[in-house]
């Protein structure tokens, strides 16, 4: 078991206990709640796992190598910016598939401007921000942002 595995279960004890030891219907609510949680993304996890094995079986080494590779400078960086755009889904679909790009031989640069190009930069998130903050918003807050995963990735790339 990794340590944040464990630190998982030490924090889920001790919420148990607090809600247990409130004595109303906390504790009730929370197993119904995780349940709930657990249907209604369990079909997204499982698919997102087949398909990092599957990634992680099909994945050239050499192109990912030759693109955004250690030595692919920044034509790798603006390719890995905009891969991050392109990635669906949350932290336990992104995450497995930008390992699996490391371990096929991408370098630390562009794959930390992959991670943040999805933090920052996904396109599903315009559909989102677009009704609620508006056009003008939306385009400074992409325009200043795409600095941002370059910058981090070259940070990376260049100097560590």
């Amino acid at each position: 078991m990794t340590t944040a595995t464990v630190t998982m279960w030490v924090i889920t004890a001790f919420l148990f206990v607090v809600a247990w030891r409130r004595r109303d219907e906390s504790l009730n609510q929370s197993i119904k709640i995780a349940w709930e949680t657990t249907k209604r993304n369990a079909a997204l996890l499982i698919v997102a796992f087949i398909i990092v094995g599957f990634v992680n079986v099909l994945s050239p080494t050499e192109l990912v190598k030759s693109w955004i590779g250690p030595s692919s400078g920044w034509r790798g960086l603006i390719l890995a910016e905009v891969i991050g755009m392109l990635l669906p889904g949350g932290p336990y679909v992104v995450f497995p598939l930008i390992a699996v790009l490391y371990q096929a031989g991408a370098g630390l640069g562009p794959v930390i401007a992959i991670t943040t190009s999805w933090a920052t930069q996904a396109l599903l998130t315009i559909t989102f921000e677009l009704p609620f903050m508006g056009w003008r918003f939306t385009m400074i807050r992409w325009g200043l942002g795409l600095v941002v995963p370059l910058f981090a990735g070259a940070v990376a790339h260049f100097l560590l």
